[in-house]
């Protein structure tokens, strides 16, 4: 499979290519499948085909614990790269900010939500009205006040279901926005655009490395940087979404 962008940025198809390479790092020790590069230049990156099948109930269950062995593998710090890259990281095709925060929350709230909620607005998906319970539960996650004793995680970053493939070996990640966060963001994106067997991932995933008492009331919690992306992009629909998220956070 190949895929061109004559406008793409520099770096767009290099960082795609780096997140791959750096989350199929743990796949000899069990991590999460990877889609293999076959070369990567300006513009351009080709990819290996992937003979889609259905997902069973199976390769879920081992999909999750797989995941669960990648995300252990860890990053430098919340909001790194890639180790060894070193230029620009995207979602989508928006610039995703890259830092160096040993605390989740500050990193989550400037780097995951503020940046595309500012954008949103400026696109009218959210209106005045909407903004201040964004704002307040952004602030409240800013704070501190969500912050755990894990680790910075391994995280694919942009992993809904379309970015999730399934072929006679079991699940394979595409596209990722790779960088240090924590693990229940990949799981929360899972579910927001309804990922196939998504009960079977999670419990693979939680009999591999046991998830946080009260993961499931944190869902909206992560769930507010992938609305604050879509509400930049994709109307106001994702406004109101991302306000029911907010409003789920503050209620936490």
């Amino acid at each position: 499979m190949t895929k061109e962008r004559v406008d793409a940025p520099d770096g767009f198809f290099e960082a795609e290519a780096a997140g791959l390479r750096w989350l199929g790092e743990p796949e000899a020790d069990g991590g999460a499948r990877v889609v293999r590069v076959a070369a990567v230049s300006r513009g351009r990156i080709e990819l290996e085909r992937i003979r889609e099948t259905r997902a069973t109930e199976e390769a879920a269950r081992a999909f999750g614990a797989a995941l669960a062995l990648s995300h252990a593998a860890g990053a430098a710090a919340f909001g790194a790269p890639p180790a060894g890259w070193d230029g620009p990281l995207f979602i989508g095709k928006r610039p995703l900010p890259i830092a160096h925060e040993a605390g989740w929350g500050r990193f989550y709230a400037r780097d995951r939500v503020r940046p595309y909620l500012e954008i949103a607005v400026d696109a009218g998906s959210v209106t005045m009205d909407q903004l201040p319970v964004i704002r307040a539960a952004v602030e409240r996650v800013e704070s501190g006040e969500f912050d755990d004793e894990e680790p910075p995680a391994r995280i694919h970053g942009d992993l809904w279901n379309g970015n999730l493939l399934w072929d006679a070996r079991g699940g394979v990640l595409i596209d990722p926005a790779a960088h240090g966060g924590h693990r229940e963001t990949d799981l929360a994106m899972l579910a927001l655009f309804g990922a196939p067997h998504l009960d079977d991932i999670v419990a693979g995933y939680d009999a591999a490395r046991p998830l946080r008492a009260g993961w499931r009331d944190r869902i909206p919690l992560h769930q507010l940087h992938p609305l604050a992306v879509h509400a930049a992009g994709y109307g106001p629909s994702y406004g109101w979404a991302l306000t029911d998220a907010a409003r789920a956070t503050l209620a936490l």
